[in-house]
């Protein structure tokens, strides 16, 4: 296969992908029932996987290369451990304890809780957006194992975008109500966006040091189930 040739279908695995993720947010978001969330989320990233190696894209170009798991699992342990001790920090705190209050949440039982933190969670939104944010996506626009600024942000750009549907509900989070609730809502939906692009290279930058999508997935998880935990725990003191 000629150079050019090879990026040709870089190209089209790159478009490919943004469908396939367009159509998974969209069946995930507004078609399916919520048992299948996680469903969704594991099939798309088996998907992507296939997708990339169909591409000529190798494994630990993704992060996904079986010598680089034990320095992902130990940089990903790491990063989960700080995590969560910001987190109790904030709660020991009362002033930063309306970072928690998001109406969100509702109100589950602890078997609700369970399955969010340890399946929803977990196989529905960190395996699907680490898998495609930070390891397909990187590699099919010319990343890999070096850090290339044109890969890592064209990625979290599109992370950024990703994040469109659940920046709408922002507003029910108390603290983002106090301090943006003035705002437009097209404009603190943007400014979201901004915030997980941000967010989106902050945890390519874990991977990097991982070598391993290990890394941003232990961070990832850490943050979104730790901050579901913490929010529950929160309103069961009240």
């Amino acid at each position: 296969m000629s150079v050019r040739a090879g990026g040709d279908v870089r190209v089209v695995a790159v478009v490919a992908a943004v469908g396939l993720l367009a159509a998974a947010t969209f069946l995930a978001n507004r078609v399916l029932p919520g048992w299948a969330y996680p469903v969704c989320g594991t099939v798309t990233a088996i998907l992507l996987v296939l997708l990339a190696r169909a591409a000529g894209v190798g494994s630990p170009a993704m992060g996904l290369g079986r010598h680089q798991l034990g320095r992902g699992m130990l940089v990903g342990l790491a990063g989960m451990g700080l995590v969560l001790l910001t987190f109790a920090i904030a709660l020991a705190v009362p002033a930063l304890r309306p970072l928690f209050d998001d109406g969100r949440v509702g109100s589950p039982d602890l078997t609700e809780v369970l399955w969010q933190t340890l399946i929803r969670i977990p196989l529905g939104t960190v395996l699907i957006e680490e898998v495609a944010f930070r390891g397909v996506l990187p590699a099919l626009l010319g990343g890999g194992q070096r850090w290339r600024w044109g890969p890592v942000l064209g990625a979290a750009a599109l992370f950024g975008l990703w994040h469109l549907l659940p920046s709408l509900a922002l507003v029910r989070n108390a603290a983002v109500d106090a301090t943006f609730g003035g705002l437009p809502l097209w404009l603190i939906s943007v400014l979201a966006m901004l915030a997980a692009a941000g967010a989106g290279v902050f945890l390519h930058w874990w991977r990097h040091t991982g070598r391993s999508l290990l890394a941003p997935m232990a961070v990832h998880t850490a943050t979104n189930s730790g901050g579901l935990a913490a929010a529950w725990w929160l309103l069961a003191q009240r």
